[in-house]
């Protein structure tokens, strides 16, 4: 799930993406083939025009020859090569940060560019994705890039030949295993991603990409009811409750915007958001992202859910232990804390919760969508929805 970014106040460096790193596995390799150069640094132009450089790991023959290229290694006919780098995550917390991406470049005699997976990239098997099935997992852009250096090294060195171009990367499908590929369709490996060419320090681009994906790919599959869930705890919850596949299930973490404007445009028909008590408050209170650096617990709007519930239900505490009961939700310091206040009363404040955060979803998404809403405690139990009180689950 998304991690919640560190709280120093230092600067965060940005890095480079795995469409990056294997352009520049591109750009090294084609020095090697075309010229017998193998440089220790290449540079790559992104797709805003930016330039940077990469270094390169080494150079390794694929030609039946398992072993490292030097500049002074005769090679008369080399025909392909294996280059690498270590990709450069910067301060992002990325699975693939510190990875070996490497390219598999071969000069084919006709003309064209070809896309292999090699060890540790994954293969499309599910559609929803922008590439077909039985595609290698590398994305367009990336895919744009690399083509665009190829076709310029072929130019420079007056090349008529085409190109087979693998890509891989090392422990690939183990790394995977940390990512939503698996639900996605892509077995097998990592996707070659990238739309700019770097990784933004804890941005929200790459994840919110991961949930559009996630819901286009289980609605392209006949899905019709999707479950999103903020963390590990609440995914187990509303799977076993509903008895849910893997692909209908979305990782959405603090981006419950994210996914309610996707389904402004009707994909599914039903869709069921389980979360913790705390994140289900910030919905409530209108947040669309509920990630603790975005926005905070409103103590004074729970206090007014709980005095709407002690209004609607005088007979659930005397005038005095209304005031004293109010009094304490101001003064609490966690969601928590106002809860376990709540309960102790007889006051079913999560179902309001889970009611109030269903009203602003549905107030998003397209009016097709169906959206139920529930909340879970720290031991990962459902406690409430917005169809029915709290106390039901207990």
């Amino acid at each position: 799930m998304w991690q919640e970014s560190s709280e120093s106040v230092a600067p965060l460096r940005s890095g480079l993406t795995t469409g990056s790193c294997a352009t520049a596995c591109c750009v090294a390799a084609s020095a090697a083939l075309f010229a017998r150069k193998f440089p220790g640094v290449v540079e790559v132009t992104l797709p805003r025009g930016k330039v940077v450089e990469l270094t390169i790991q080494g150079y390794q023959s694929i030609d039946g020859l398992s072993r490292p290229l030097t500049a002074s290694d005769p090679q008369s006919e080399l025909r392909s090569v294996r280059v690498s780098t270590i990709k450069d995550a910067g301060d992002d917390p990325d699975a693939t940060h510190g990875a070996s991406i490497f390219v598999e470049l071969r000069l084919t005699p006709s003309s064209g560019i070809v896309f292999k997976a090699a060890s540790g990239v994954g293969t499309v098997t599910k559609t929803g994705l922008l590439l077909d099935i039985g595609e290698p997992a590398i994305n367009p852009v990336p895919r744009k890039m690399m083509r665009e250096h190829l076709q310029q090294s072929a130019k420079v060195y007056q090349y008529t030949g085409g190109f087979e171009v693998s890509v891989g990367v090392v422990n690939g499908a183990e790394i995977a295993k940390k990512t939503m590929n698996g639900r996605l369709g892509i077995l097998g490996g990592l996707s070659i991603l990238g739309t700019t060419g770097i990784v933004r320090p804890y941005s929200c681009a790459a994840y919110i990409a991961s949930i559009r994906q996630g819901v286009d790919v289980a609605s392209s599959n006949g899905a019709t009811h999707i479950a999103a869930s903020t963390g590990s705890s609440s995914e187990a919850a509303i799977a076993e409750l509903y008895s849910l596949d893997e692909m209908s299930l979305i990782e959405m973490g603090d981006f419950v915007g994210a996914l309610l404007k996707h389904l402004k445009k009707a994909q599914v028909a039903k869709l069921s958001i389980c979360g913790g008590f705390g994140k289900m408050t910030k919905l409530a209170q209108g947040a669309l992202d509920l990630n603790s650096r975005k926005c905070s617990i409103d103590f004074v709007f729970l206090q007014a859910c709980v005095q709407q519930l002690l209004t609607e239900r005088p007979d659930l505490c005397t005038d005095l232990q209304q005031q004293v009961l109010l009094a304490a939700v101001l003064q609490a310091n966690t969601s928590i804390e106002v809860l376990n206040l709540a309960s102790a009363a007889k006051v079913p404040l999560a179902g309001l919760i889970c009611r109030l955060a269903q009203q602003q979803a549905q107030a998003i998404v397209a009016q097709t969508v169906a959206v139920e809403v529930f909340a879970i405690n720290r031991q990962g139990q459902i406690i409430a929805s917005s169809a029915i009180d709290g106390q039901s689950f207990h």
